[in-house]
């Protein structure tokens, strides 16, 4: 038998009555141990309701809450009289201590049954503590759209998800049916799911019947002396004075200034969602959106979702101070919702620290970002297409395809120095503007940032995408003819290779394309792995700027507060530590 004993009701030698649920034969709770008090008194006070007066909420939905068992008289702890018996015979005895570590059951029907108890922390609902067996999930899905569809980007990635997670499920239940042995569960297992929610509203039931077990031990009451009367006397002067202040501050301000408050937020909602929808908006099924390729449409429509979905978030916290505490449902969007505010504003307070330096550096930084691009992406570009052309490394190219696609991005690069010279003169204008911009937060001149690698570095993802082309194309056409060479090709219907007979003018010009594209084929790997070394250094920085915005936008830092400053608010699973000296259980 396993009795589920709570630690703070271990420390007293007082006489008093169990009350708790029974949620089997050989599995009992205790909620909590009414001292002083009559086991018939509190069986007819259980039964008529007088134990559950003056509730905060309806008390059928804490009851609901913990199974179908009812609230019951579970036996009594330290008797005066070491004959008394319990009111049934399924009832238990049991005695406390101050300096005992755990309650000692002397006497009941399961004499002949070994006797385990279970001491539990009782977590404090107030504070929002509570137990679970699986870990608290923090994360929202947000890779839909407000339209149910899957942004283009990530559809195939979703998709493969999706598909690995069917396969492992279909793997999972062929291993059990391949089980050579299977235990079924048992009856207390099927009960821990009860019992941990009881557990939570443990602390709750104890309140609430501690309040009110005055009721079943009547005391006289005594009069009060003139003094207490006095004090008394002024009390109610000083309530009836707050009660004026209160009734003329519901009457006349706080109708104002809520009317004024809702009004604003339904402007900001207004606006927020036009941008949202524009930011989200895809002129085809298949095209993306604004928000799909820049950092900072991205960014914007990211704190636009967060402040239109907040009210939602504070009305549902509202809603939940009408409830009782030990309904854990809504603990993590408290933790969400505090979650970005809190990051909001560290967001908002590095981005006037920043946005203040660029200001009064808008110059400076103008010219050192001017001559970043110019050293970086153009004039350093320029050198090694030309240091490419006449031999790299020692690297025997073929000159006149080294020449003709140096001269061609040689050519685009020195048309693109001519675009940026146009926008030189702005330069300090755009930092400024990304100064003012940092006063949302120090994620919008990182996701500038982004976007302005993005464009300026635009000549490099061209000239990468036109080597990376030129590259599979000639290495396509290269594997065809060596098909060809041995006699070969492929079956495109049955996606093999197939042996075939070719004339000797076939064969012949064959062998001369690969012999040629063989040859031309390192000076085009040569100008593929220049361009590519680019482009990743690039998506380096993007990676770089990228993580720097998840952690201003998604760092775990209200959780990771609450896990340090509480970890019984977050739960992830439970210890049970075993004293086998004490014949006892720790939960």
């Amino acid at each position: 038998m396993r009795v589920f004993w709570p630690a703070d009701a271990i420390k007293s030698d007082k006489p008093g009555v169990l009350i708790g649920w029974r949620n089997s034969e050989t599995d009992l709770l205790i909620a909590a141990v009414l001292h002083d008090a009559q086991p018939r008194s509190v069986e007819n006070a259980l039964r008529v309701g007088t134990l559950y007066r003056d509730s905060p909420h309806p008390v059928t939905k804490i009851l609901h809450l913990c199974g179908p068992a009812p609230l019951q008289i579970l036996g009594l702890v330290n008797p005066k009289d070491a004959t008394a018996t319990p009111l049934s015979p399924h009832q238990i005895v049991a005695y406390t201590q101050p300096s005992t570590r755990y309650p000692s059951i002397v006497s009941s029907s399961y004499v002949a049954v070994a006797v385990q108890i279970v001491i539990f922390e009782r977590p404090q609902t107030s504070k929002m503590q509570y137990m679970s067996l699986e870990p608290m999930a923090l994360a929202i899905d947000d890779k839909t759209d407000r339209a149910g569809l899957i942004a283009p980007p990530f559809e195939a990635i979703d998709a493969a998800e999706k598909k690995e997670e069917r396969r492992k499920e279909d793997l999972v239940e062929k291993l059990k049916l391949h089980t050579v042995i299977r235990y079924p569960a048992t009856q207390m297992e099927l009960n821990l799911p009860t019992i941990i929610q009881q557990i939570n509203c443990s602390y709750d039931v104890n309140n609430l019947l501690q309040k009110n077990v005055g009721l079943v031990r009547p005391r006289p009451r005594r009069t009060l002396s003139v003094s207490e009367r006095v004090v008394e006397s002024a009390t109610d002067l000083w309530d009836y004075t707050q009660l004026a202040f209160w009734y003329a501050f519901n009457e006349w301000i706080y109708p104002v200034v809520t009317k004024v408050f809702i009004y604003g937020l339904m402007a900001h909602r207004m606006a927020g969602e036009l941008i949202v929808l524009a930011a989200d908006h895809r002129f085809g099924p298949r095209q993306i959106a604004l928000r799909d390729i820049s950092a900072t449409a991205q960014q914007v429509d990211l704190r636009l979702q967060q402040f239109c979905y907040w009210p939602f978030q504070y009305f549902t916290l509202r809603d939940s101070k009408n409830d009782w505490d030990s309904v854990t449902s809504n603990h993590p969007e408290y933790i969400r919702f505090y979650n970005s505010l809190w990051l909001v504003a560290n967001d908002v307070i590095m981005g006037i620290a920043i946005g203040s330096f660029i200001i009064e550096n808008a110059d400076a930084v103008a010219h050192r970002v001017d001559k970043l691009i110019i050293d970086w992406s153009l004039d350093g570009l320029r050198r090694i297409i030309s240091w490419l052309m006449v031999y790299p490394a020692g690297l025997k190219l073929n000159k006149d395809l080294a020449d003709f696609l140096g001269d061609l991005f040689l050519w685009v690069i020195d048309y693109w120095s001519g675009c940026v010279t146009l926008f030189q003169p702005f330069f300090p204008n755009i930092i400024r503007f990304t100064g003012f911009a940092s006063f949302a937060g120090a994620s919008m001149p990182l996701s500038l940032a982004s976007d302005i690698v993005s464009l300026i570095t635009l000549h490099i993802y061209c000239f990468y995408v036109a080597a990376a082309r030129i590259y599979g194309w000639q290495l396509n056409i290269i594997i065809s003819l060596f098909h060809l060479f041995r006699g070969n090709k492929r079956n495109v219907l049955r996606n093999r290779i197939d042996s075939c007979d070719y004339e000797l003018d076939q064969l012949l010009l064959g062998t001369i394309l690969f012999t040629l594209l063989t040859f031309l084929l390192p000076t085009v790997v040569v100008f593929y792995f220049t361009f590519a070394c680019a482009r990743m250094g690039i998506i380096t920085t993007k990676a770089i700027l990228d993580t720097m915005l998840a952690c201003l936008n998604h760092f775990p830092l209200f959780a990771l507060m609450l896990r340090f400053k509480d970890p019984r608010r977050l739960p992830g699973t439970m210890t049970l530590t075993a004293h086998t000296l004490w014949r006892m259980l720790t939960l």
